[in-house]
């Protein structure tokens, strides 16, 4: 994303690796993504489905969601991606309603920060046990380890690892790679 003006908001090439390697070593089949931004995440991610596994892909941009569904029709892949155009949240919610518990394997958060304990005890129901729940940005450059820094997106972020770390629900990593990711288990 080299020269566009939010670029950083790019999942970095060595993370969608990772990423792929945790769905293909679960056998994951069905998968939800919270922010897409240009698509690329949820490209490496269908990629790793089986030919009938589905995406959910989650944004609240409709362009961006535009640009990404131009790239899945590009790779051919677009048939195992359903977009949603909203707040995650509220479709995080619809699938719950729908009867959709446990019925995901893997989950990848790269959204706003603000709502990531939402995000992350939605998908917790969401997610079969055995299931992974994968969030980016858990460093935010560094703000995290950093006291003096007291925006909302450090602290809701800050919050999320304290869960993260103390959650019997799961088992969890902090990987080291890209901006921090974090790694659950769901049990």
């Amino acid at each position: 994303m080299e020269g566009h003006p939010h670029g950083a908001m790019q999942t970095a090439p060595e993370q969608v690796q990772f990423i792929q390697l945790l769905l293909k070593s679960i056998r994951a089949q069905r998968a939800i993504e919270i922010g897409v931004f240009t698509g690329y995440s949820a490209l490496g991610i269908a990629l790793a489905l089986p030919h009938d596994g589905q995406l959910i892909a989650c944004d609240s941009d409709a362009d961006y969601l535009n640009v990404s569904r131009s790239w899945w029709a590009q790779e051919g892949i677009d048939s195992r991606i359903e977009s949603r155009l909203g707040p995650a949240k509220e479709t995080l919610a619809e699938l719950l309603e729908a009867g959709q518990a446990e019925a995901f394997d893997f989950m990848y958060v790269d959204a706003d920060k603000e709502s990531a304990v939402e995000y992350f005890e939605l998908g917790l129901q969401l997610l079969r046990p055995g299931g992974l729940y994968t969030v980016d940005n858990l460093f935010l450059g560094g703000r995290v380890a950093d006291p003096s820094h007291q925006d909302e997106s450090t602290v809701a972020t800050r919050q999320l690892v304290d869960l993260m770390a103390s959650d019997d629900r799961i088992d969890w990593s902090l990987v080291p790679i890209g901006d921090g990711l974090g790694v659950a288990l769901k049990r």
